[in-house]
Protein backbone atom coordinates (compact mmCIF):
# COMPACT_ATOMS: atom_id res chain seq x y z
CA UNK A 1 0.00 0.00 0.00
CA UNK A 2 2.72 2.63 0.42
CA UNK A 3 4.58 1.71 -2.22
CA UNK A 4 1.83 2.13 -4.21
CA UNK A 5 1.13 5.44 -2.78
CA UNK A 6 4.87 6.17 -3.68
CA UNK A 7 4.31 5.20 -6.88
CA UNK A 8 1.53 7.69 -7.79
CA UNK A 9 2.86 10.21 -6.55
CA UNK A 10 5.68 9.59 -8.62
CA UNK A 11 3.64 9.21 -12.29
CA UNK A 12 2.01 12.85 -10.59
CA UNK A 13 5.69 14.15 -10.10
CA UNK A 14 7.06 12.76 -13.55
CA UNK A 15 3.70 13.63 -15.88
CA UNK A 16 3.71 16.41 -18.11
CA UNK A 17 3.60 19.45 -15.91
CA UNK A 18 5.00 23.18 -16.17
CA UNK A 19 8.10 23.37 -14.00
CA UNK A 20 7.75 25.10 -10.38
CA UNK A 21 6.50 28.58 -10.80
CA UNK A 22 8.58 31.51 -10.05
CA UNK A 23 7.17 33.97 -6.75
CA UNK A 24 8.16 36.97 -4.33
CA UNK A 25 8.71 34.69 -1.51
CA UNK A 26 11.19 31.77 -0.13
CA UNK A 27 9.28 28.78 0.92
CA UNK A 28 10.05 26.54 3.26
CA UNK A 29 8.20 23.08 4.15
CA UNK A 30 8.74 21.25 7.53
CA UNK A 31 8.08 17.71 6.42
CA UNK A 32 6.83 15.20 9.11
CA UNK A 33 8.88 12.29 8.91
CA UNK A 34 7.37 10.81 12.38
CA UNK A 35 10.79 12.16 14.87
CA UNK A 36 13.12 12.25 11.76
CA UNK A 37 14.62 15.21 9.99
CA UNK A 38 13.22 16.17 6.05
CA UNK A 39 13.16 19.89 5.66
CA UNK A 40 12.17 21.02 1.87
CA UNK A 41 13.57 24.67 0.67
CA UNK A 42 12.33 26.47 -2.52
CA UNK A 43 13.38 29.55 -3.56
CA UNK A 44 11.97 32.36 -5.48
CA UNK A 45 13.41 31.23 -8.42
CA UNK A 46 11.83 27.34 -7.98
CA UNK A 47 15.47 26.06 -7.35
CA UNK A 48 15.30 23.45 -4.38
CA UNK A 49 17.29 22.27 -1.18
CA UNK A 50 16.31 19.18 0.95
CA UNK A 51 17.71 18.80 4.29
CA UNK A 52 17.73 15.23 5.17
CA UNK A 53 14.90 12.86 4.11
CA UNK A 54 13.28 10.87 7.19
CA UNK A 55 13.67 7.67 8.56
CA UNK A 56 15.80 4.04 7.53
CA UNK A 57 13.62 0.82 7.66
CA UNK A 58 10.00 0.49 7.93
CA UNK A 59 9.40 4.07 7.74
CA UNK A 60 11.45 4.94 4.81
CA UNK A 61 8.63 4.52 2.28
CA UNK A 62 6.24 6.25 4.56
CA UNK A 63 8.24 9.17 4.69
CA UNK A 64 9.63 9.19 1.45
CA UNK A 65 5.60 9.23 0.07
CA UNK A 66 5.71 12.40 2.98
CA UNK A 67 8.49 14.31 1.06
CA UNK A 68 7.09 13.92 -2.39
CA UNK A 69 4.24 15.29 -1.83
CA UNK A 70 6.02 18.37 -0.39
CA UNK A 71 8.07 18.21 -3.53
CA UNK A 72 4.57 17.89 -5.28
CA UNK A 73 3.15 20.70 -3.84
CA UNK A 74 6.11 22.80 -4.82
CA UNK A 75 5.80 21.93 -8.18
CA UNK A 76 8.75 20.33 -8.35
CA UNK A 77 10.17 17.64 -11.12
CA UNK A 78 13.88 17.81 -9.26
CA UNK A 79 16.03 18.20 -6.39
CA UNK A 80 18.72 20.77 -6.94
CA UNK A 81 20.52 19.74 -3.60
CA UNK A 82 20.74 17.26 -0.82
CA UNK A 83 21.89 18.20 2.00
CA UNK A 84 22.37 15.27 4.93
CA UNK A 85 22.99 17.31 8.15
CA UNK A 86 24.89 13.91 9.61
CA UNK A 87 24.73 10.03 8.97
CA UNK A 88 22.09 8.89 11.76
CA UNK A 89 19.31 6.71 10.41
CA UNK A 90 16.22 9.27 11.16
CA UNK A 91 18.51 11.75 8.83
CA UNK A 92 18.75 9.55 5.75
CA UNK A 93 16.41 6.90 5.75
CA UNK A 94 14.46 7.99 2.39
CA UNK A 95 17.23 8.94 0.35
CA UNK A 96 17.32 6.64 -2.02
CA UNK A 97 13.73 6.23 -2.65
CA UNK A 98 13.35 9.71 -3.33
CA UNK A 99 16.20 10.35 -5.50
CA UNK A 100 14.33 7.05 -7.17
CA UNK A 101 11.59 9.53 -8.08
CA UNK A 102 12.74 13.08 -8.08
CA UNK A 103 16.37 13.93 -9.92
CA UNK A 104 18.91 15.04 -7.63
CA UNK A 105 21.55 17.65 -8.59
CA UNK A 106 23.76 17.82 -5.68
CA UNK A 107 24.62 15.30 -2.61
CA UNK A 108 26.32 17.24 0.41
CA UNK A 109 27.37 16.03 3.11
CA UNK A 110 30.17 16.96 6.41
CA UNK A 111 32.46 14.20 5.42
CA UNK A 112 32.88 10.42 6.66
CA UNK A 113 30.68 8.71 9.95
CA UNK A 114 32.39 9.12 12.60
CA UNK A 115 29.79 6.70 14.45
CA UNK A 116 30.12 3.31 13.55
CA UNK A 117 26.82 2.06 12.67
CA UNK A 118 26.64 -1.62 10.47
CA UNK A 119 23.78 -0.51 8.94
CA UNK A 120 24.58 3.16 8.03
CA UNK A 121 27.95 2.35 7.16
CA UNK A 122 26.66 -0.18 4.49
CA UNK A 123 24.51 2.60 2.48
CA UNK A 124 27.91 4.97 2.68
CA UNK A 125 30.08 1.67 1.42
CA UNK A 126 27.27 1.04 -1.12
CA UNK A 127 24.12 2.81 -1.66
CA UNK A 128 25.31 6.26 -1.76
CA UNK A 129 27.93 6.50 -4.11
CA UNK A 130 25.79 5.07 -6.48
CA UNK A 131 23.48 7.59 -6.05
CA UNK A 132 25.76 10.66 -6.47
CA UNK A 133 27.78 9.11 -9.25
CA UNK A 134 25.64 10.93 -12.06
CA UNK A 135 25.45 13.63 -9.92
CA UNK A 136 27.88 16.06 -7.87
CA UNK A 137 28.89 15.15 -4.13
CA UNK A 138 30.37 17.81 -2.46
CA UNK A 139 31.28 17.93 1.22
CA UNK A 140 31.27 21.15 3.10
CA UNK A 141 32.86 23.29 5.79
CA UNK A 142 32.38 25.75 8.05
CA UNK A 143 32.37 29.45 5.86
CA UNK A 144 31.02 27.50 3.07
CA UNK A 145 28.17 29.22 0.76
CA UNK A 146 25.66 26.90 -0.91
CA UNK A 147 24.46 28.06 -4.05
CA UNK A 148 20.34 28.67 -4.10
CA UNK A 149 19.15 31.55 -6.41
CA UNK A 150 18.28 34.55 -3.91
CA UNK A 151 19.41 32.99 -0.77
CA UNK A 152 22.52 34.00 1.15
CA UNK A 153 22.93 29.97 2.34
CA UNK A 154 25.88 29.68 4.77
CA UNK A 155 27.48 26.95 6.69
CA UNK A 156 27.87 27.18 10.56
CA UNK A 157 28.90 24.54 11.23
CA UNK A 158 30.56 21.25 9.78
CA UNK A 159 32.33 17.97 10.77
CA UNK A 160 32.60 19.20 14.77
CA UNK A 161 33.85 22.63 13.31
CA UNK A 162 31.89 26.03 13.50
CA UNK A 163 32.30 29.35 11.51
CA UNK A 164 35.72 31.38 12.49
CA UNK A 165 34.15 34.85 10.94
CA UNK A 166 31.33 36.79 12.43
CA UNK A 167 28.34 38.03 10.05
CA UNK A 168 28.41 41.61 9.25
CA UNK A 169 26.66 43.67 11.58
CA UNK A 170 27.16 40.82 14.76
CA UNK A 171 29.67 40.02 16.47
CA UNK A 172 28.23 41.17 20.21
CA UNK A 173 29.78 38.92 23.22
CA UNK A 174 27.52 36.85 23.94
CA UNK A 175 25.81 37.23 27.54
CA UNK A 176 24.78 33.69 27.81
CA UNK A 177 28.34 31.81 27.51
CA UNK A 178 29.17 32.95 31.43
CA UNK A 179 26.64 30.42 32.56
CA UNK A 180 27.08 27.91 30.36
CA UNK A 181 27.01 23.97 31.91
CA UNK A 182 28.97 21.29 29.53
CA UNK A 183 27.07 18.39 28.29
CA UNK A 184 28.62 15.17 27.07
CA UNK A 185 31.65 15.34 25.08
CA UNK A 186 31.25 12.14 23.48
CA UNK A 187 31.78 12.67 19.37
CA UNK A 188 29.08 11.27 17.97
CA UNK A 189 27.33 12.05 15.04
CA UNK A 190 25.15 14.85 16.18
CA UNK A 191 28.29 16.70 17.25
CA UNK A 192 29.14 16.58 13.31
CA UNK A 193 25.81 18.08 12.17
CA UNK A 194 25.86 20.75 9.25
CA UNK A 195 24.48 24.20 10.64
CA UNK A 196 22.91 26.24 8.41
CA UNK A 197 22.10 30.12 8.05
CA UNK A 198 19.62 31.19 5.75
CA UNK A 199 19.65 34.76 4.47
CA UNK A 200 16.66 36.03 1.88
CA UNK A 201 17.19 40.02 2.01
CA UNK A 202 16.00 40.94 5.76
CA UNK A 203 14.64 37.57 6.72
CA UNK A 204 17.37 35.14 8.28
CA UNK A 205 16.41 31.44 9.53
CA UNK A 206 18.80 28.99 11.44
CA UNK A 207 18.61 25.45 11.64
CA UNK A 208 21.94 23.29 13.42
CA UNK A 209 20.52 19.39 12.38
CA UNK A 210 20.97 17.95 15.72
CA UNK A 211 23.65 19.89 17.02
CA UNK A 212 25.24 19.15 20.65
CA UNK A 213 25.61 21.89 23.51
CA UNK A 214 29.11 21.83 23.87
CA UNK A 215 29.10 22.36 19.77
CA UNK A 216 26.45 24.95 20.48
CA UNK A 217 28.96 26.91 22.72
CA UNK A 218 31.74 26.59 20.87
CA UNK A 219 29.90 28.40 17.76
CA UNK A 220 28.38 30.92 19.81
CA UNK A 221 30.78 31.91 22.60
CA UNK A 222 32.73 34.03 23.47
CA UNK A 223 31.07 36.45 20.84
CA UNK A 224 27.80 35.86 18.79
CA UNK A 225 28.98 35.08 15.16
CA UNK A 226 25.10 34.83 13.78
CA UNK A 227 22.94 37.67 15.33
CA UNK A 228 19.46 37.62 15.78
CA UNK A 229 17.20 35.52 13.67
CA UNK A 230 12.99 35.46 12.73
CA UNK A 231 13.11 31.65 12.47
CA UNK A 232 15.09 29.01 14.97
CA UNK A 233 14.27 24.97 13.64
CA UNK A 234 14.44 23.67 17.26
CA UNK A 235 17.76 21.44 17.24
CA UNK A 236 17.89 17.78 18.22
CA UNK A 237 13.86 17.27 17.59
CA UNK A 238 13.64 18.99 20.81
CA UNK A 239 15.32 17.09 23.13
CA UNK A 240 17.91 18.14 26.02
CA UNK A 241 21.26 16.84 23.50
CA UNK A 242 21.23 20.35 22.20
CA UNK A 243 18.96 23.77 22.89
CA UNK A 244 21.06 25.21 25.59
CA UNK A 245 20.29 28.74 26.03
CA UNK A 246 23.71 29.72 24.89
CA UNK A 247 22.14 29.05 21.73
CA UNK A 248 18.18 29.96 21.93
CA UNK A 249 18.62 33.06 23.84
CA UNK A 250 21.03 34.35 22.24
CA UNK A 251 20.06 34.74 18.84
CA UNK A 252 16.15 35.96 19.76
CA UNK A 253 13.93 34.15 17.21
CA UNK A 254 10.82 35.20 16.25
CA UNK A 255 9.51 31.79 16.01
CA UNK A 256 10.96 28.44 16.94
CA UNK A 257 9.54 25.43 14.73
CA UNK A 258 10.37 21.68 16.46
CA UNK A 259 10.34 18.49 14.11
CA UNK A 260 9.23 16.35 17.31
CA UNK A 261 7.38 12.96 17.40
CA UNK A 262 4.61 11.80 20.02
CA UNK A 263 7.67 10.72 22.19
CA UNK A 264 10.20 12.17 20.57
CA UNK A 265 11.22 15.58 22.01
CA UNK A 266 9.30 18.29 23.71
CA UNK A 267 10.92 17.41 27.37
CA UNK A 268 10.06 19.66 29.66
CA UNK A 269 14.14 21.39 30.26
CA UNK A 270 14.05 22.31 26.41
CA UNK A 271 10.43 23.31 26.10
CA UNK A 272 11.20 25.67 29.37
CA UNK A 273 14.74 27.24 27.60
CA UNK A 274 12.35 27.48 24.27
CA UNK A 275 9.80 29.06 26.31
CA UNK A 276 11.50 31.64 28.09
CA UNK A 277 13.73 33.05 25.29
CA UNK A 278 13.75 36.63 24.99
CA UNK A 279 11.20 37.74 21.92
CA UNK A 280 9.57 34.76 20.77
CA UNK A 281 6.25 35.01 19.64
CA UNK A 282 5.49 31.72 18.86
CA UNK A 283 6.23 28.09 19.24
CA UNK A 284 5.14 24.91 16.19
CA UNK A 285 5.40 21.79 16.68
CA UNK A 286 5.11 18.99 13.98
CA UNK A 287 3.57 16.61 16.70
CA UNK A 288 1.69 16.73 19.58
CA UNK A 289 4.02 15.50 22.28
CA UNK A 290 3.32 13.44 25.30
CA UNK A 291 6.67 14.27 26.62
CA UNK A 292 5.20 17.62 26.97
CA UNK A 293 1.70 17.19 28.23
CA UNK A 294 -0.02 19.62 28.60
CA UNK A 295 1.90 21.67 31.77
CA UNK A 296 4.44 22.43 28.23
CA UNK A 297 3.05 21.59 25.03
CA UNK A 298 1.47 24.40 22.55
CA UNK A 299 -2.11 25.23 21.79
CA UNK A 300 -3.55 22.81 18.93
CA UNK A 301 -3.58 25.30 16.46
CA UNK A 302 0.21 25.21 16.57
CA UNK A 303 0.32 21.67 16.25
CA UNK A 304 0.09 20.00 12.44
CA UNK A 305 0.03 16.06 13.78
CA UNK A 306 -1.68 14.29 16.10
CA UNK A 307 -1.70 9.99 16.26
CA UNK A 308 -3.95 7.77 13.60
CA UNK A 309 -6.36 6.56 17.30
CA UNK A 310 -7.10 9.95 19.01
CA UNK A 311 -7.03 9.80 22.44
CA UNK A 312 -9.51 11.08 24.70
CA UNK A 313 -7.56 13.73 25.87
CA UNK A 314 -3.43 14.63 27.19
CA UNK A 315 -2.48 14.17 30.30
CA UNK A 316 -1.87 17.34 32.20
CA UNK A 317 1.91 15.66 33.17
CA UNK A 318 5.02 15.41 31.21
CA UNK A 319 4.96 11.47 30.21
CA UNK A 320 7.95 10.50 31.56
CA UNK A 321 10.26 8.90 29.06
CA UNK A 322 12.19 6.27 31.48
CA UNK A 323 9.05 5.13 33.27
CA UNK A 324 8.12 1.97 32.98
CA UNK A 325 5.30 -0.15 31.35
CA UNK A 326 4.27 2.23 28.98
CA UNK A 327 4.02 0.71 25.78
CA UNK A 328 4.30 1.31 21.87
CA UNK A 329 4.29 5.45 21.30
CA UNK A 330 0.72 6.08 19.60
CA UNK A 331 0.95 5.29 16.12
CA UNK A 332 1.11 8.12 13.21
CA UNK A 333 1.25 6.24 9.78
CA UNK A 334 -1.79 7.91 8.29
CA UNK A 335 -2.59 11.40 7.04
CA UNK A 336 0.58 13.68 7.71
CA UNK A 337 0.54 17.29 7.45
CA UNK A 338 3.43 19.86 7.03
CA UNK A 339 3.97 22.97 8.68
CA UNK A 340 4.64 25.77 5.30
CA UNK A 341 6.42 28.83 6.66
CA UNK A 342 6.47 31.62 3.08
CA UNK A 343 9.34 34.38 3.45
CA UNK A 344 9.60 37.96 1.78
CA UNK A 345 12.58 39.57 1.39
CA UNK A 346 10.78 42.45 3.44
CA UNK A 347 11.58 40.22 6.71
CA UNK A 348 7.72 39.51 6.80
CA UNK A 349 6.93 35.82 6.95
CA UNK A 350 3.70 33.56 7.09
CA UNK A 351 3.49 29.98 8.83
CA UNK A 352 0.13 27.95 7.80
CA UNK A 353 -0.44 24.64 9.60
CA UNK A 354 -1.26 21.84 6.91
CA UNK A 355 -3.72 20.15 9.10
CA UNK A 356 -5.98 22.93 9.97
CA UNK A 357 -5.34 25.90 7.97
CA UNK A 358 -4.55 27.63 10.66
CA UNK A 359 -2.33 31.01 9.52
CA UNK A 360 -0.17 33.49 11.01
CA UNK A 361 1.56 36.52 9.30
CA UNK A 362 4.89 38.23 11.40
CA UNK A 363 5.91 41.69 10.20
CA UNK A 364 9.18 42.64 9.81
CA UNK A 365 11.01 43.22 13.27
CA UNK A 366 12.53 46.51 13.50
CA UNK A 367 15.73 45.78 14.05
CA UNK A 368 16.01 42.75 11.63
CA UNK A 369 19.73 43.05 9.99
CA UNK A 370 20.87 42.59 6.29
CA UNK A 371 23.99 41.42 6.82
CA UNK A 372 26.71 39.91 4.46
CA UNK A 373 30.04 37.97 6.01
CA UNK A 374 32.99 39.88 6.34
Amino acid sequence: MRLSIIVLLSVALTAARPASQTSESLQIYVVDVEGGKAMLVVSPSGESLLVDSGNIGEGAQRDAGRILAAARDAGLQRIDHLITTHWHRDHVGAMALVARHLPIGEFIDHGANVQPDPVIDAFLLHTYPQLYRKSRHTVVKPGDTIPLAGVDLRVLTSAGESIRTVMSGTGVPNPYCADFKRGSDANTENTQSIGLLFVFGRFRAVDLGDLTVNKEFQLMCPVNPVGTVDLFMVSHHGQPGGNSQVLIHAIESRVAIMNNGTRKGGQPAVMNVIYTAPRLEDLWQLHASQLSGQEYTVPGLFVANHWDRPQLAMPIAPLQQAGLGLGAPPAHDGPAYWIKVSARQDGSFAIVNGRNGFSKTYRPRADALTVSPR
